[in-house]
């Protein structure tokens, strides 16, 4: 309930930066994170890197593949939210993986541990609705929100399955094809947006191609938030060290 109540009173903007965990630099991200916290984000989606990030484009798998280099995996990622969170971070945190990743560490042990660390939600790029009642039902007895993604494309029998299943907020993919800039069609994604809420009073946020005060602008109108993901990493990626915080903080703070 905490994501969800969290964007539900929101007084602002809701977005939502994803930040691939350990990137750019392993040693100042959790530093990183309370600059996102603290520039206004609402909440933050930490990708756990993986060497085959099949729904993301060329931004985020060159954040993935940095981050396995600065040594991150999926323990290490649940390792830096439980430091983040005593250090005092205080807004909601998703995790955003891959099925393969929950998989290799035991869904059990995974989500036990990600509760423990202070996560409040998970995202599985590649786990379709229909087969994700095993990992949802672990879930719930850990009070960790399933986030499902949808797409433009999404029948009206996987929405219905989608907003059943939802808890914390649904993700709706703006765009087909994987992660990255480009120029959405805000038409197709309004609809499906309408799809969802007349099944769910869940949140909806939009993602996927995200890089402007105006997008944003744009999805606000229709959706509860937008994810912002590729646009803060291409902002990062040329950054030198001295200078990640400070980019991060003006990047989130100029999109409201």
């Amino acid at each position: 309930m905490f994501i969800r109540e969290t964007i539900t009173n929101n007084k602002k903007t809701s977005i939502i930066p994803f930040i691939t965990c350990g990137f750019p630099k392993r040693k100042n991200f959790i530093d990183l994170l309370f600059a996102l916290e603290q520039s206004g984000s609402t909440l933050i989606e930490i990708g756990i890197p993986n060497s085959d990030p099949l729904a993301e484009g060329l931004t985020i798998q060159y954040s993935s593949n940095i981050a396995i280099k600065n040594g991150i995996n999926t323990q290490e990622c649940i390792k830096t939210v439980r430091l983040a969170r005593k250090k005092g971070l205080k807004i909601p945190i998703v995790l955003m993986g891959y099925y393969n990743n929950i998989l290799a560490y035991d869904m059990h042990n995974f989500c036990k541990e990600a509760k423990e660390s202070g996560v409040n939600g998970l995202i599985v790029a590649d786990l379709p609705v229909n087969e994700s009642k095993p990992l949802v039902n672990i879930l719930n007895q850990y009070s960790i929100d399933f986030i499902p993604l949808l797409s433009i494309n999404s029948s009206k029998e996987i929405i219905r399955k989608a907003t059943k299943l939802a808890t914390g907020f649904i993700y709706c993919v703006s765009v087909l094809g994987v992660t990255g800039e480009r120029n959405i069609v805000f038409d197709r994604v309004k609809d499906l947006v309408k799809q969802v809420k007349k099944h769910t009073n869940v949140p909806v946020a939009v993602g996927f191609g995200i890089s402007t005060k105006s997008d944003i602008t744009n999805i606000i109108k229709f959706a509860d938030a937008a994810v912002v993901g590729s646009a803060l990493i291409n902002k990062l990626k040329d950054t030198k060290n001295d200078k990640i915080i400070e980019v991060a903080s003006n990047f989130i703070s100029e999109l409201f």
